[in-house]
């Protein structure tokens, strides 16, 4: 159901209904399957309960008119056949309900038994609020004996920011996945104020950063809800306003029925990419950490929704900001540039710097901007 434009959109709509329904004749056989075995022993069951409360009374009653057994204790007896029958019976029903739930209980525990890879130190350093001065120094990552990483180093001091551009599977979002301590780096340190990330406790590490995912995730709650959600504590509705209109998500979010309090679906049902990512960077906004994260977020904004917004995040002073984009457009303003191929920096700079040094982000740049007099832009830029 969650994927049912993409069937229509690939006209797979039989195949599917055939593969739910060849799912749902499995099931279906099974229930008939476990119906034939509880109808082959229950009739039998009752009949042997119903023979013995039977054979009590019979005989009982024989007793009774022979005057060697009151009535009194004729019904008391069998009310303690009943009695002791009863939980016998409910034993079978036990069985088969221990043997559902038995199934159930080891699919739970795979996941009340997982351990986090990454947990906080004993001694963990708390500190509530951090500048934001980052730096990686040769910092390295490795999967399985294979190097994903290499020797990235960089700093970014309070309020600066920080551009990385690469071919896809290059490693860009796994940089921003080791400041988050997402995953741990193999090589060097990862400091963030002189503290290495691995010293802060991990609450105190991800309240510092507000991060904008590349895969844009909404809860099914109220727009409201969603974007207060890095801070139900203290972000106000005026807090919130204000971040949504940095955002350009105020606009259309005032002309839904409800507004703020419009509903929406998982991961954002029934909004365009454009609106998903703009509410999820109100959402970051509103958060106000003195970290922000753009992993790829503005690729479904057009170009100047995407120049408004960063209007807005350099009107935020002392925000550092690291940007993880593809398009020239989200990153030229950037105060450094580093250009990813195969896990190492191949290329840093200013936008500028780049473009005269002839490398990958020229050729990019040549790239997006073919047929709009390239040249001719690129020597207004160096003019300006």
């Amino acid at each position: 159901i969650s994927g049912v434009r993409l069937v229509k959109a690939f006209a797979r709509e039989k195949y599917e209904a055939h593969k739910f329904l060849e799912q749902n004749k499995e099931y279906y056989n099974l229930n008939i399957k476990q119906m034939k075995i509880w109808s082959r022993f229950f009739p039998t069951i009752e009949f042997i309960y119903n023979l013995l409360i039977v054979f009590v009374i019979v005989i009982g009653g024989a007793f009774v008119i022979g005057e060697e057994l009151t009535l009194g204790t004729l019904v008391r007896f069998s009310q303690y056949t009943y009695m002791v029958i009863w939980p016998m019976r409910l034993l079978g029903w036990l069985s088969s309900l221990m043997a559902e739930a038995g199934a159930s209980v080891k699919k739970i525990n795979l996941i009340f038994d997982e351990k986090p890879v990454i947990e906080s130190k004993e001694d963990a350093i708390v500190k509530e609020h951090l500048s934001g001065n980052v730096e990686f120094d040769q910092v390295g990552l490795s999967f399985d004996k294979k190097q994903v990483l290499k020797d990235i180093s960089f700093t970014i001091k309070p309020g600066k920011s920080l551009a990385i551009m690469g071919a896809a599977g290059s490693g860009k979002s796994l940089i921003v996945s080791l400041l988050c301590r997402f995953c741990d780096s193999t090589e060097g340190h990862i400091t963030i104020d002189g503290i290495d990330v691995k010293d802060l406790d991990l609450g105190c590490l991800r309240s510092n950063i507000s991060m904008v995912m590349q895969d844009t995730f909404l809860f099914s709650d109220t727009i409201e809800e969603n974007i207060k959600l890095g801070g139900k504590d203290y972000i106000t509705p005026e807090i919130m306003a204000v971040a949504a209109e940095n955002a350009q998500a105020h606009d259309f979010i005032s002309l839904m029925e409800q507004s703020y309090e419009t509903v929406i679906g998982e991961k954002g049902v029934g909004l365009s990419g454009g609106q998903k990512q703009r509410i999820s960077m109100a959402r970051a906004f509103a958060k106000n950490a003195p970290i922000l994260v753009f992993d790829d977020s503005t690729s479904a904004l057009d170009l100047e929704t995407e120049k408004q917004v960063q209007q807005a995040i350099s009107d935020m002073n002392g925000i550092t900001t690291i940007v993880i984009a593809h398009r020239i457009s989200a990153v030229m303003n950037a105060d450094e540039i580093i250009v990813l191929d195969d896990g190492e920096v191949v290329e840093r700079g200013t936008h500028i710097t780049l473009l005269n040094q002839k490398g990958s982000y020229y050729e990019t740049y040549v790239e997006q901007y073919e047929g709009y007099e390239v040249y001719d832009a690129y020597k207004k830029e160096q003019v300006g």
